[in-house]
């Protein structure tokens, strides 16, 4: 079960990115900041919109350092017909990987076993392969990518300036605090 301060779960997956197949793996997603995108299934309703707001953030994302992958229950080839078909997967730049065996999903945990989907689940992955947020939501509720961009932010900070956190809602420039016995009772 994928976690909090956990690695990654081991995995190797056929993927549809760029117009080419091709193969990602637990330790090749290792060395930049990665999100894990999970999704109940290609040619559905809420998922395309979700996945053309992330690639909307794409640019932003990449020069943050980060990789996006998402990831579906259907097969690379399924992924490529729907990214040919649709004008909004057509957008997405990001590896999208096949998980037909459901190995991945259950690895984070994220997998509806009886319809053999996965929830919505969204994971950031620092470059050592340490989960630092997960988000679960319900099939119905769609997520924001900006509020990725701004967890990935904050998760890139508190991870370059050791002893520091950032408090709700915090935006890149805003200040942050240092935990103390100072601030016990003052916030």
């Amino acid at each position: 079960m994928a976690q909090i301060g956990k690695l990654v779960p081991e995995f190797t997956a056929k993927a549809f990115h760029n117009g080419e197949f091709t193969e990602v793996t637990s330790e090749s997603v290792k060395g930049k900041w990665s999100i894990f995108l999970f999704y109940p299934a290609d040619f559905t309703f809420v998922c395309p919109t979700e996945l053309e707001d992330m690639a909307n953030q794409y640019e932003e994302l990449q020069q943050l350092g980060v990789e996006v992958y998402a990831v579906s229950t259907d097969t690379h080839f399924s992924h490529k017909a729907w990214h040919d078909s649709s004008d909004a997967i057509g957008k997405i730049k990001f590896p999208m990987l096949g998980d037909q065996t459901g190995a991945i999903t259950r690895g984070f945990d994220v997998m509806i076993e009886e319809d053999h989907m996965a929830h919505r689940g969204t994971f950031l992955a620092d470059p050592d392969g340490v989960i630092q947020v997960a988000h679960i939501h319900a099939g119905g509720i769609g997520r924001n990518a900006k509020d990725m961009v701004r967890n990935v932010k904050a998760a890139q900070y508190v991870r370059d300036n050791d002893g520091e956190v950032c408090p709700a809602a915090w935006e890149q420039g805003e200040a942050t605090l240092t935990p103390s016995l100072d601030l016990v009772g003052k916030i």
